[in-house]
């Protein structure tokens, strides 16, 4: 059994569940390589299908994401698929789909320029955000037009709803949902973590709806609750899972249902004893 991970420019840390699963894999006797494709020359004529499930975790890579492009092309197996990784990838298109399917999501604008986002902020403050962003690096909350700054490509332009409390980063790893409670923007790694809570059962139902928009079944969705509703502000495939009991184990355990007839060595999955399952 053989599984190559498709990877951004870095290795995983050794706190990373990544780095774990890859971990876990190897110890349940697979076969697992780590794929860079921005490390050296990629001779486009000699990409082929090595392997017996592909897993993108491209992060801000386009290479990387464009190396799958081409295994999926060839038929290669990759989780999460790489036309739903690459419209993930793209908030505005992300966004509109979700809008579409009826989820509930802020009012949201593709601006270009500075001067747009000051038309908009006559109706209220504004959360502005890079539309191919990645673990929330260009997001800037915009009061009042002092807070304004030149734009680089497309952005979108979010109406801000101040959430209740702590921003709830949910997760599904095969169809089963956890929650965590976590600080926006994180100062430290404990807050990075954040805390697990119970996702109830209404939230629950809201996020096995953002996968069916897609078709997938582990991926990350960040939530604001305000004034008691949710608003679904962002979603990712295979996102950090970050404070999820458990992760690198269900993850794994996960990955070696996907492969089949082509069996692990791996203990059961009763050995997790830890769930924040709604």
């Amino acid at each position: 059994m053989k599984i190559g991970f498709i990877l951004g420019h870095q290795q995983p840390s050794a706190r990373s569940w990544l780095y774990q699963v890859i971990a876990l894999l190897r110890s349940w006797g697979g076969v697992v390589d780590e794929i860079y494709p921005g490390k050296g020359l990629m001779d486009l004529s000699k990409v082929c299908v090595k392997h017996d499930l592909y897993v993108l975790k491209p992060s801000d890579s386009d290479l990387a994401l464009s190396y799958a492009g081409i295994l999926h092309g060839l038929g290669a197996r990759i989780l999460n698929s790489y036309p739903v990784s690459a419209m993930l990838r793209d908030k505005v298109l992300t966004t509109q789909k979700l809008q579409k399917a009826g989820i509930p999501v802020p009012h949201t604008v593709a601006v270009l320029k500075a001067e747009q986002v000051r038309e908009l902020l006559d109706t209220g403050p504004l959360i502005v955000k890079p539309y191919r962003g990645h673990l929330g690096q260009g997001v800037r909350l915009i009061r009042s037009r002092d807070d304004i700054r030149p734009l680089e490509g497309v952005h979108l332009a979010q109406r801000y709803h101040p959430p209740d409390g702590l921003d709830r980063k949910i997760y599904s790893i095969g169809g089963r949902i956890f929650g965590v409670l976590r600080r926006f923007p994180a100062q430290t790694y404990a807050e990075k973590t954040g805390i697990p809570f119970m996702v109830e059962p209404e939230l629950s139902g809201l996020i096995k709806r953002c996968g069916d928009v897609f078709d997938i079944d582990t991926f990350g969705v960040d939530v604001i609750v305000s004034d008691g509703k949710p608003y679904v502000v962002d979603m990712s495939a295979f996102p950090g899972f970050k404070g999820v009991p458990d992760a690198a184990a269900r993850i794994a355990d996960y990955l070696s249902c996907h492969l089949g007839s082509v069996t692990l060595n791996s203990p059961p999955v009763g050995i997790i004893q830890t769930d924040t399952q709604a």
